[in-house]
């Protein structure tokens, strides 16, 4: 087990270019002891947990056109992506492992962020119903339902900690690498209209607030990671290019090179990777 913090960004399915990574990872018997992941990156987080090389890649590029999971024409429903789909459904295709899952002494942290307050909240394996929360941290605004966790409704984590190594920071763990899904010189440049958001979120203030400053937290996110990465501090493997990826990208060559990409950077990084962790 290597002491350190993995921390996972979401990215809707640019996360097939983290299941690169991660599979390389995995490839490579690279465990860390704590895994904190948002979005997409909660939901390759449990596959890494169970030890399931390549199944992350399989379900999200083998069933991206199976309208069971992705249904745009519920849009209305505010249900284009059906995470049960991923716990049900694909199950039955390729089983998951609850048993190594459970059993792993990995701790494992999910993000999500509380509509009512607007705050992220980090759910631990073990003390919650964590794959509820991993729901949760993966439900997008806009086109998901909220989940409830103990009666407060709660949605992606992106929303209010796109990318949380300060919570690895906050745990004291001395190695932390982030996977990024962005290349390291991205910045967003709009934040949406608040407007539109109060059109969707009218009855909770506090999310209307964080959303609509989510955008501009994040640039302010990743200005902090490239000065703790050029210290030392953290180690980030992303995109060796810019990650031309939809947020639900239709087109499976475009996710199948980004997943290769991820296996290629990790692979590139990973004499580095072994030099910072010192092993």
């Amino acid at each position: 087990m290597i002491k350190g913090c993995l921390v996972l960004e979401g990215g809707a399915f640019r996360g097939v270019y983290e299941e690169g990574i991660i599979d390389f990872l995995m490839e490579n018997d690279m465990y860390f002891e704590c895994v904190i992941g948002v979005s997409a990156g909660a939901l390759n987080g449990v596959n890494y947990l169970s030890k399931q090389i390549g199944r992350s890649a399989k379900i999200n590029i083998g069933h991206r056109h199976d309208k069971r999971y992705i249904n745009e024409v519920k849009v209305l429903q505010k249900k284009i992506v059906n995470l049960n789909f991923l716990f049900e459904e694909a199950a039955k295709e390729y089983p998951f492992d609850y048993d190594t899952f459970a059993s792993s002494k990995q701790r494992f942290i999910a993000v999500a962020t509380n509509c009512k307050t607007g705050k992220a909240e980090y759910f631990e394996k073990g003390k919650c119903d964590i794959f509820a929360a991993v729901k949760a941290s993966a439900s997008m605004p806009f086109i998901s339902d909220t989940v409830e966790i103990d009666g407060i409704p709660y949605l992606d984590g992106g929303c209010a900690d796109k990318i949380p190594y300060d919570k690895a920071i906050e745990e004291g763990y001395a190695k932390i690498v982030v996977l990024r899904t962005r290349d390291a010189d991205y910045r967003k440049e709009i934040d949406y209209p608040k407007s539109i958001i109060e059109t969707f979120y009218r009855d909770y203030p506090a999310f209307v607030d964080i959303l609509a400053m989510t955008n501009k937290l994040y640039n302010e996110q990743c200005d902090r990671l490239e000065i703790l990465n050029k210290l030392g501090i953290v180690y980030t493997i992303g995109p060796s290019e810019p990650l031309n990826v939809g947020r639900l990208e239709k087109d499976l060559e475009v996710l199948k090179d980004a997943y290769e990409l991820g296996r290629k950077d990790a692979e590139a990084s990973f004499e580095g990777l072994k030099a910072y962790l010192g092993i």
